[in-house]
């Protein structure tokens, strides 16, 4: 079968056995990709890429799947999108768009602990829970913290950052090379660096949400496939952890990276 499609985030969910599913938009249907596992899958560039945002096509993209003038224009590639601590909603002081920054912002957010191959924090819309933990590959996670907009989870954020990372590592999660961490123990013992008013949204509820990925073999060494460079690549889909396909031979492709992207794809 053959299909064509211009590449984004690809949809994530759970299952009632908490195992993660995914699936791929194409222009008239939709992939249901774990069903490829074992497969041979072929991904062939077509040399186009699209802006996100506004549509139009472009030689090359500038960041996050946006055309440079959108990147520094569009609402949804905003400062406070990747730094939530420079969220200003709450003050009603527009960045870009002030109606979407505050339906963006000024709803429940969550701060989280996350084992994706090491310790990490995060935040994420309490509506996207679970979803950011599947994108980024976690094994599990776990809710520090709840507020009401996107400013109190960021001071929450930096707050821990001064003692943990933010920053999942790719390489040893796709190898699932996952060190045995005690979630709640680290949400015990970073408790207390909470000061002031922010101690107030602190969550005592310690259930860990435990996440498994439709993988039938982990690689023991990675290389990302770069469609900047080569024209795709035709191999066995092993797996899908977080936002990548794991293809034999240690390939992998984080198809989020190539939003805008116009692909074909192709599998027996």
């Amino acid at each position: 079968m053959e299909y064509t499609l211009t590449l984004e985030k690809m949809p994530a969910w759970l299952n009632d056995q908490a195992q993660a599913q995914y699936l791929l938009k194409a222009d008239q249907d939709f992939i249901q990709v774990q069903r490829l596992l074992g497969r041979q899958i072929t991904i062939e560039f077509l040399n186009e890429k699209y802006c996100s945002n506004c549509g139009n096509r472009f030689e090359q993209l500038y960041r996050m799947g946006f055309c440079q003038n959108c990147f520094f224009t569009a609402p949804q590639a905003g400062e406070s999108i990747i730094r939530p601590e420079l969220s200003r909603a709450h003050e009603g002081i527009e960045d870009r768009d002030l109606e979407f920054e505050k339906s963006y912002q000024l709803q429940p957010h969550l701060v989280y602990l996350a084992n994706s191959g090491d310790l990490k924090v995060g935040v994420t819309r309490e509506a996207q829970r679970p979803t950011r933990w599947i994108d980024q590959g976690a094994s599990e996670a776990l809710v520090f913290a709840q507020t009401e907009n996107r400013f109190q989870a960021g001071q929450i954020e930096v707050a821990l950052k001064e003692y943990i990372g933010d920053k999942t590592p790719w390489q040893r999660m796709l190898k699932n090379e996952i060190p045995e961490i005690d979630l709640r123990k680290e949400k015990e013992n970073l408790k207390s660096k909470l000061e002031g008013d922010l101690k107030q949204f602190y969550v005592e509820d310690d259930e860990v949400q435990s996440i498994e990925y439709p993988v039938q073999e982990w690689p023991s060494k990675v290389k990302s496939l770069n469609l900047d460079k080569e024209p795709g690549l035709e191999a066995v889909l092993k797996g899908i952890r977080g936002q990548y396909l794991i293809f034999e031979g240690g390939r992998v492709f984080n198809v989020r990276a190539y939003t805008g992207y116009r692909i074909k794809l192709s599998f027996a």
